[in-house]
């Protein structure tokens, strides 16, 4: 069975397809090319390379298209995409092929890669952590005032308004918002590292760092984080605290839906196959099915931090099965939260004034 978020038909609950395309292959395969262009471009400033051969690979960078099925075949072979991509670029670039990816490994390529990846990712997550925010807002202009039963422990207390409950699904937002703030310069670096992540086989490693990070639109650290992914797996963990703060609120909505609670209606909920009277509260349900799924992958996540001395294969494949989904995850979440706020027409207790 493939990934729900791809699936021909659980894709339609699952998918995103804006968040889907930044984590695609066309769009990963781009930003390994973007790597191995900058890179080539900073050996050339710092008089590594000539100014005409660099002219040269960069039209062999601007015509390449990969060979998908070979780099399949080889990636079962070496583990990673990066020795057969590199083969490949190589042979497309003739006798300046020597010049392309000299002194790097394949972990600076895909965790390049990774980065500029998030980039993209943390902008669409930024976006609509504002868009669902403003609904919310929107939602507690038009019914604030409106009483509801607040409860405890799933028991009635006492009354409220509607605004506290709205409150306790938009106050957090802001706090994501920080979080993914404070978050992405430890994210958003180049990684270059060389063989062993110490730069010992690059030429003149500083200033080439500095030259391709700057060419990527990277912070360039001091040192290679090759086996320190403690940010990697802290923006793992801001993704389950945004979805599982959208799992809250749908958890709210499903209980508030409730035939005799009747304190939230939905416009277009779903229908039954058995029985046409039920109007089931989907998009609800999804959040705190989504919630449920980043909860536990985010442990996957922590074993992730166990590499082995300067790389390990087995924790850095670990984030390629679960960070993508995680991702997909989120932003489904984010945009079927949005859904719900547009599609609540009446929130209120018919019994309380």
């Amino acid at each position: 069975m493939t990934s729900p978020f791809e699936h021909p038909w659980l894709s339609g609950l699952f998918g995103d397809a804006e968040a889907a395309e930044i984590w695609g292959p066309t769009r990963q395969m781009t930003h390994m090319i973007s790597f191995e262009r900058a890179y080539t471009q900073g050996l050339c400033k710092i008089g590594t390379i000539s100014e005409d051969i660099a002219k040269e690979v960069a039209r062999t960078f601007d015509d390449f298209q990969p060979d998908m099925e070979a780099l399949r075949s080889a990636t079962a072979r070496d583990g990673v995409v990066v020795p057969e991509l590199v083969r490949q670029i190589r042979g497309s670039a003739g006798s300046h092929g020597e010049a392309i990816h000299s002194g790097a490994t394949s972990q600076d390529v895909i965790d390049t890669a990774l980065v500029l990846t998030l980039k993209d990712y943390s902008n669409l997550l930024e976006r609509r952590l504002l868009e669902l925010t403003e609904a919310i807002d929107a939602l507690s202009a038009r019914f604030e005032n409106q009483r509801i039963m607040g409860r405890t422990r799933m028991q009635a207390a006492m009354p409220i308004a509607a605004r506290e409950r709205f409150l306790t699904w938009s106050l957090p937002l802001d706090d994501h918002r920080q979080r993914l703030s404070q978050i992405r310069p430890r994210i958003e670096r180049l990684q270059l590292g060389g063989a062993a992540g110490d730069r010992a086989a690059l030429p003149h490693a500083e200033s080439l760092g500095v030259e391709v990070a700057l060419r990527v639109g990277l912070a360039n650290p001091p040192k290679a984080w090759h086996a320190m992914r403690d940010p990697v797996v802290d923006y793992a963990g801001l993704l389950s605290l945004i979805s599982g703060t959208l799992g809250k609120m749908g958890q709210d909505i499903c209980l508030m839906a409730q035939q005799g609670v009747d304190e939230i209606t939905l416009d277009n909920a779903g229908g039954s196959s058995a029985m046409p009277h039920k109007q089931n509260p989907v998009l609800a349900e999804l959040l705190v099915t989504l919630a449920r799924f980043n909860a536990t992958q985010v442990s996957a996540m922590h074993q992730g931090l166990v590499h082995e001395q300067e790389r390990s294969g087995a924790a850095w494949a670990l984030e390629w099965m679960v960070l993508p989904q995680m991702a997909q995850a989120t932003a489904r979440s984010l945009a079927a939260s949005i859904a719900i706020c547009q599609a609540i027409s009446h929130v209120g207790s018919k019994d309380i004034r």
